[in-house]
């Protein structure tokens, strides 16, 4: 296999067997990040067939894709959110192909007939999807991949631009989020999203200096 699909995850035991379902499902070996979760999210993991890196606390996003990124040894990685909803097999090749032949650097995939609330918001951002396919060393060589936490994805997308990459932005029809007020409840699940807009705000203010 060309490919591994790695799942950088925290506090998503409810979600992230699935996701390792499918991925297994298509036929891709699977690392999922663990990062520093407080639930049972590597044991749910590992008995869904995903290998498990552990963090021993929290770094973030990026921290765990570049922890993850050390086991991975395909020429070729996909990036998975661990709460996504309605994922099939063929959406995992579809994200895949275009780099596997190609036509592009790096492709995202936009969430399309899932909900309304997660369309909407990738419509509005779809440069902020976590669903991406791209060669495994030029994931590597992202400068600052470590240290990003919610703007992992405008860092990526960010790079990309800098080199000049192609990137396809690809339907995931019926694919959906678990909402974060949905996770942790209304209050605390809306106050961590503001805390997630202030950092991506705070980055994208940053890259303008």
């Amino acid at each position: 296999m060309e490919a591994t699909v790695l799942i950088p995850a925290y506090n998503e035991e409810a979600t992230v067997a699935r996701v390792v379902e499918v991925a297994k499902e298509a036929g891709f070996p699977v690392v999922v990040a663990d990062d520093g979760s407080q639930d049972a999210t590597s044991e749910v993991a590992a008995k869904a067939g995903a290998q498990v890196v552990r963090l021993g606390q929290n770094r973030g996003k990026g921290g765990a894709v570049a922890q993850g990124l050390k086991e991975v040894t395909t020429p070729f990685v996909l990036l998975l959110d661990a709460d996504l909803v309605g994922l099939r097999a063929e959406h995992l090749h579809a994200l895949l192909a275009p780099v596997l032949e190609g036509k592009a650097e790096m492709t995202v995939g936009v969430f399309q007939g899932g909900r309304f609330s997660t369309d909407l918001a990738m419509r509005l951002t779809p440069f902020l999807s976590g669903q991406r396919a791209l060669r495994t060393e030029a994931l590597r060589r992202v400068p600052g991949l470590e240290a990003a936490r919610y703007d992992l994805e405008l860092l990526l997308t960010r790079h990309g631009k800098r080199e000049g990459w192609r990137v396809l932005y690809l339907p995931l029809t019926g694919v959906s989020q678990v909402m974060k007020e949905e996770k942790r409840g209304l209050i605390p699940g809306f106050l961590h999203r503001l805390r997630m807009y202030r950092e991506i705000l705070r980055y994208y203010l940053r890259a303008q200096l």
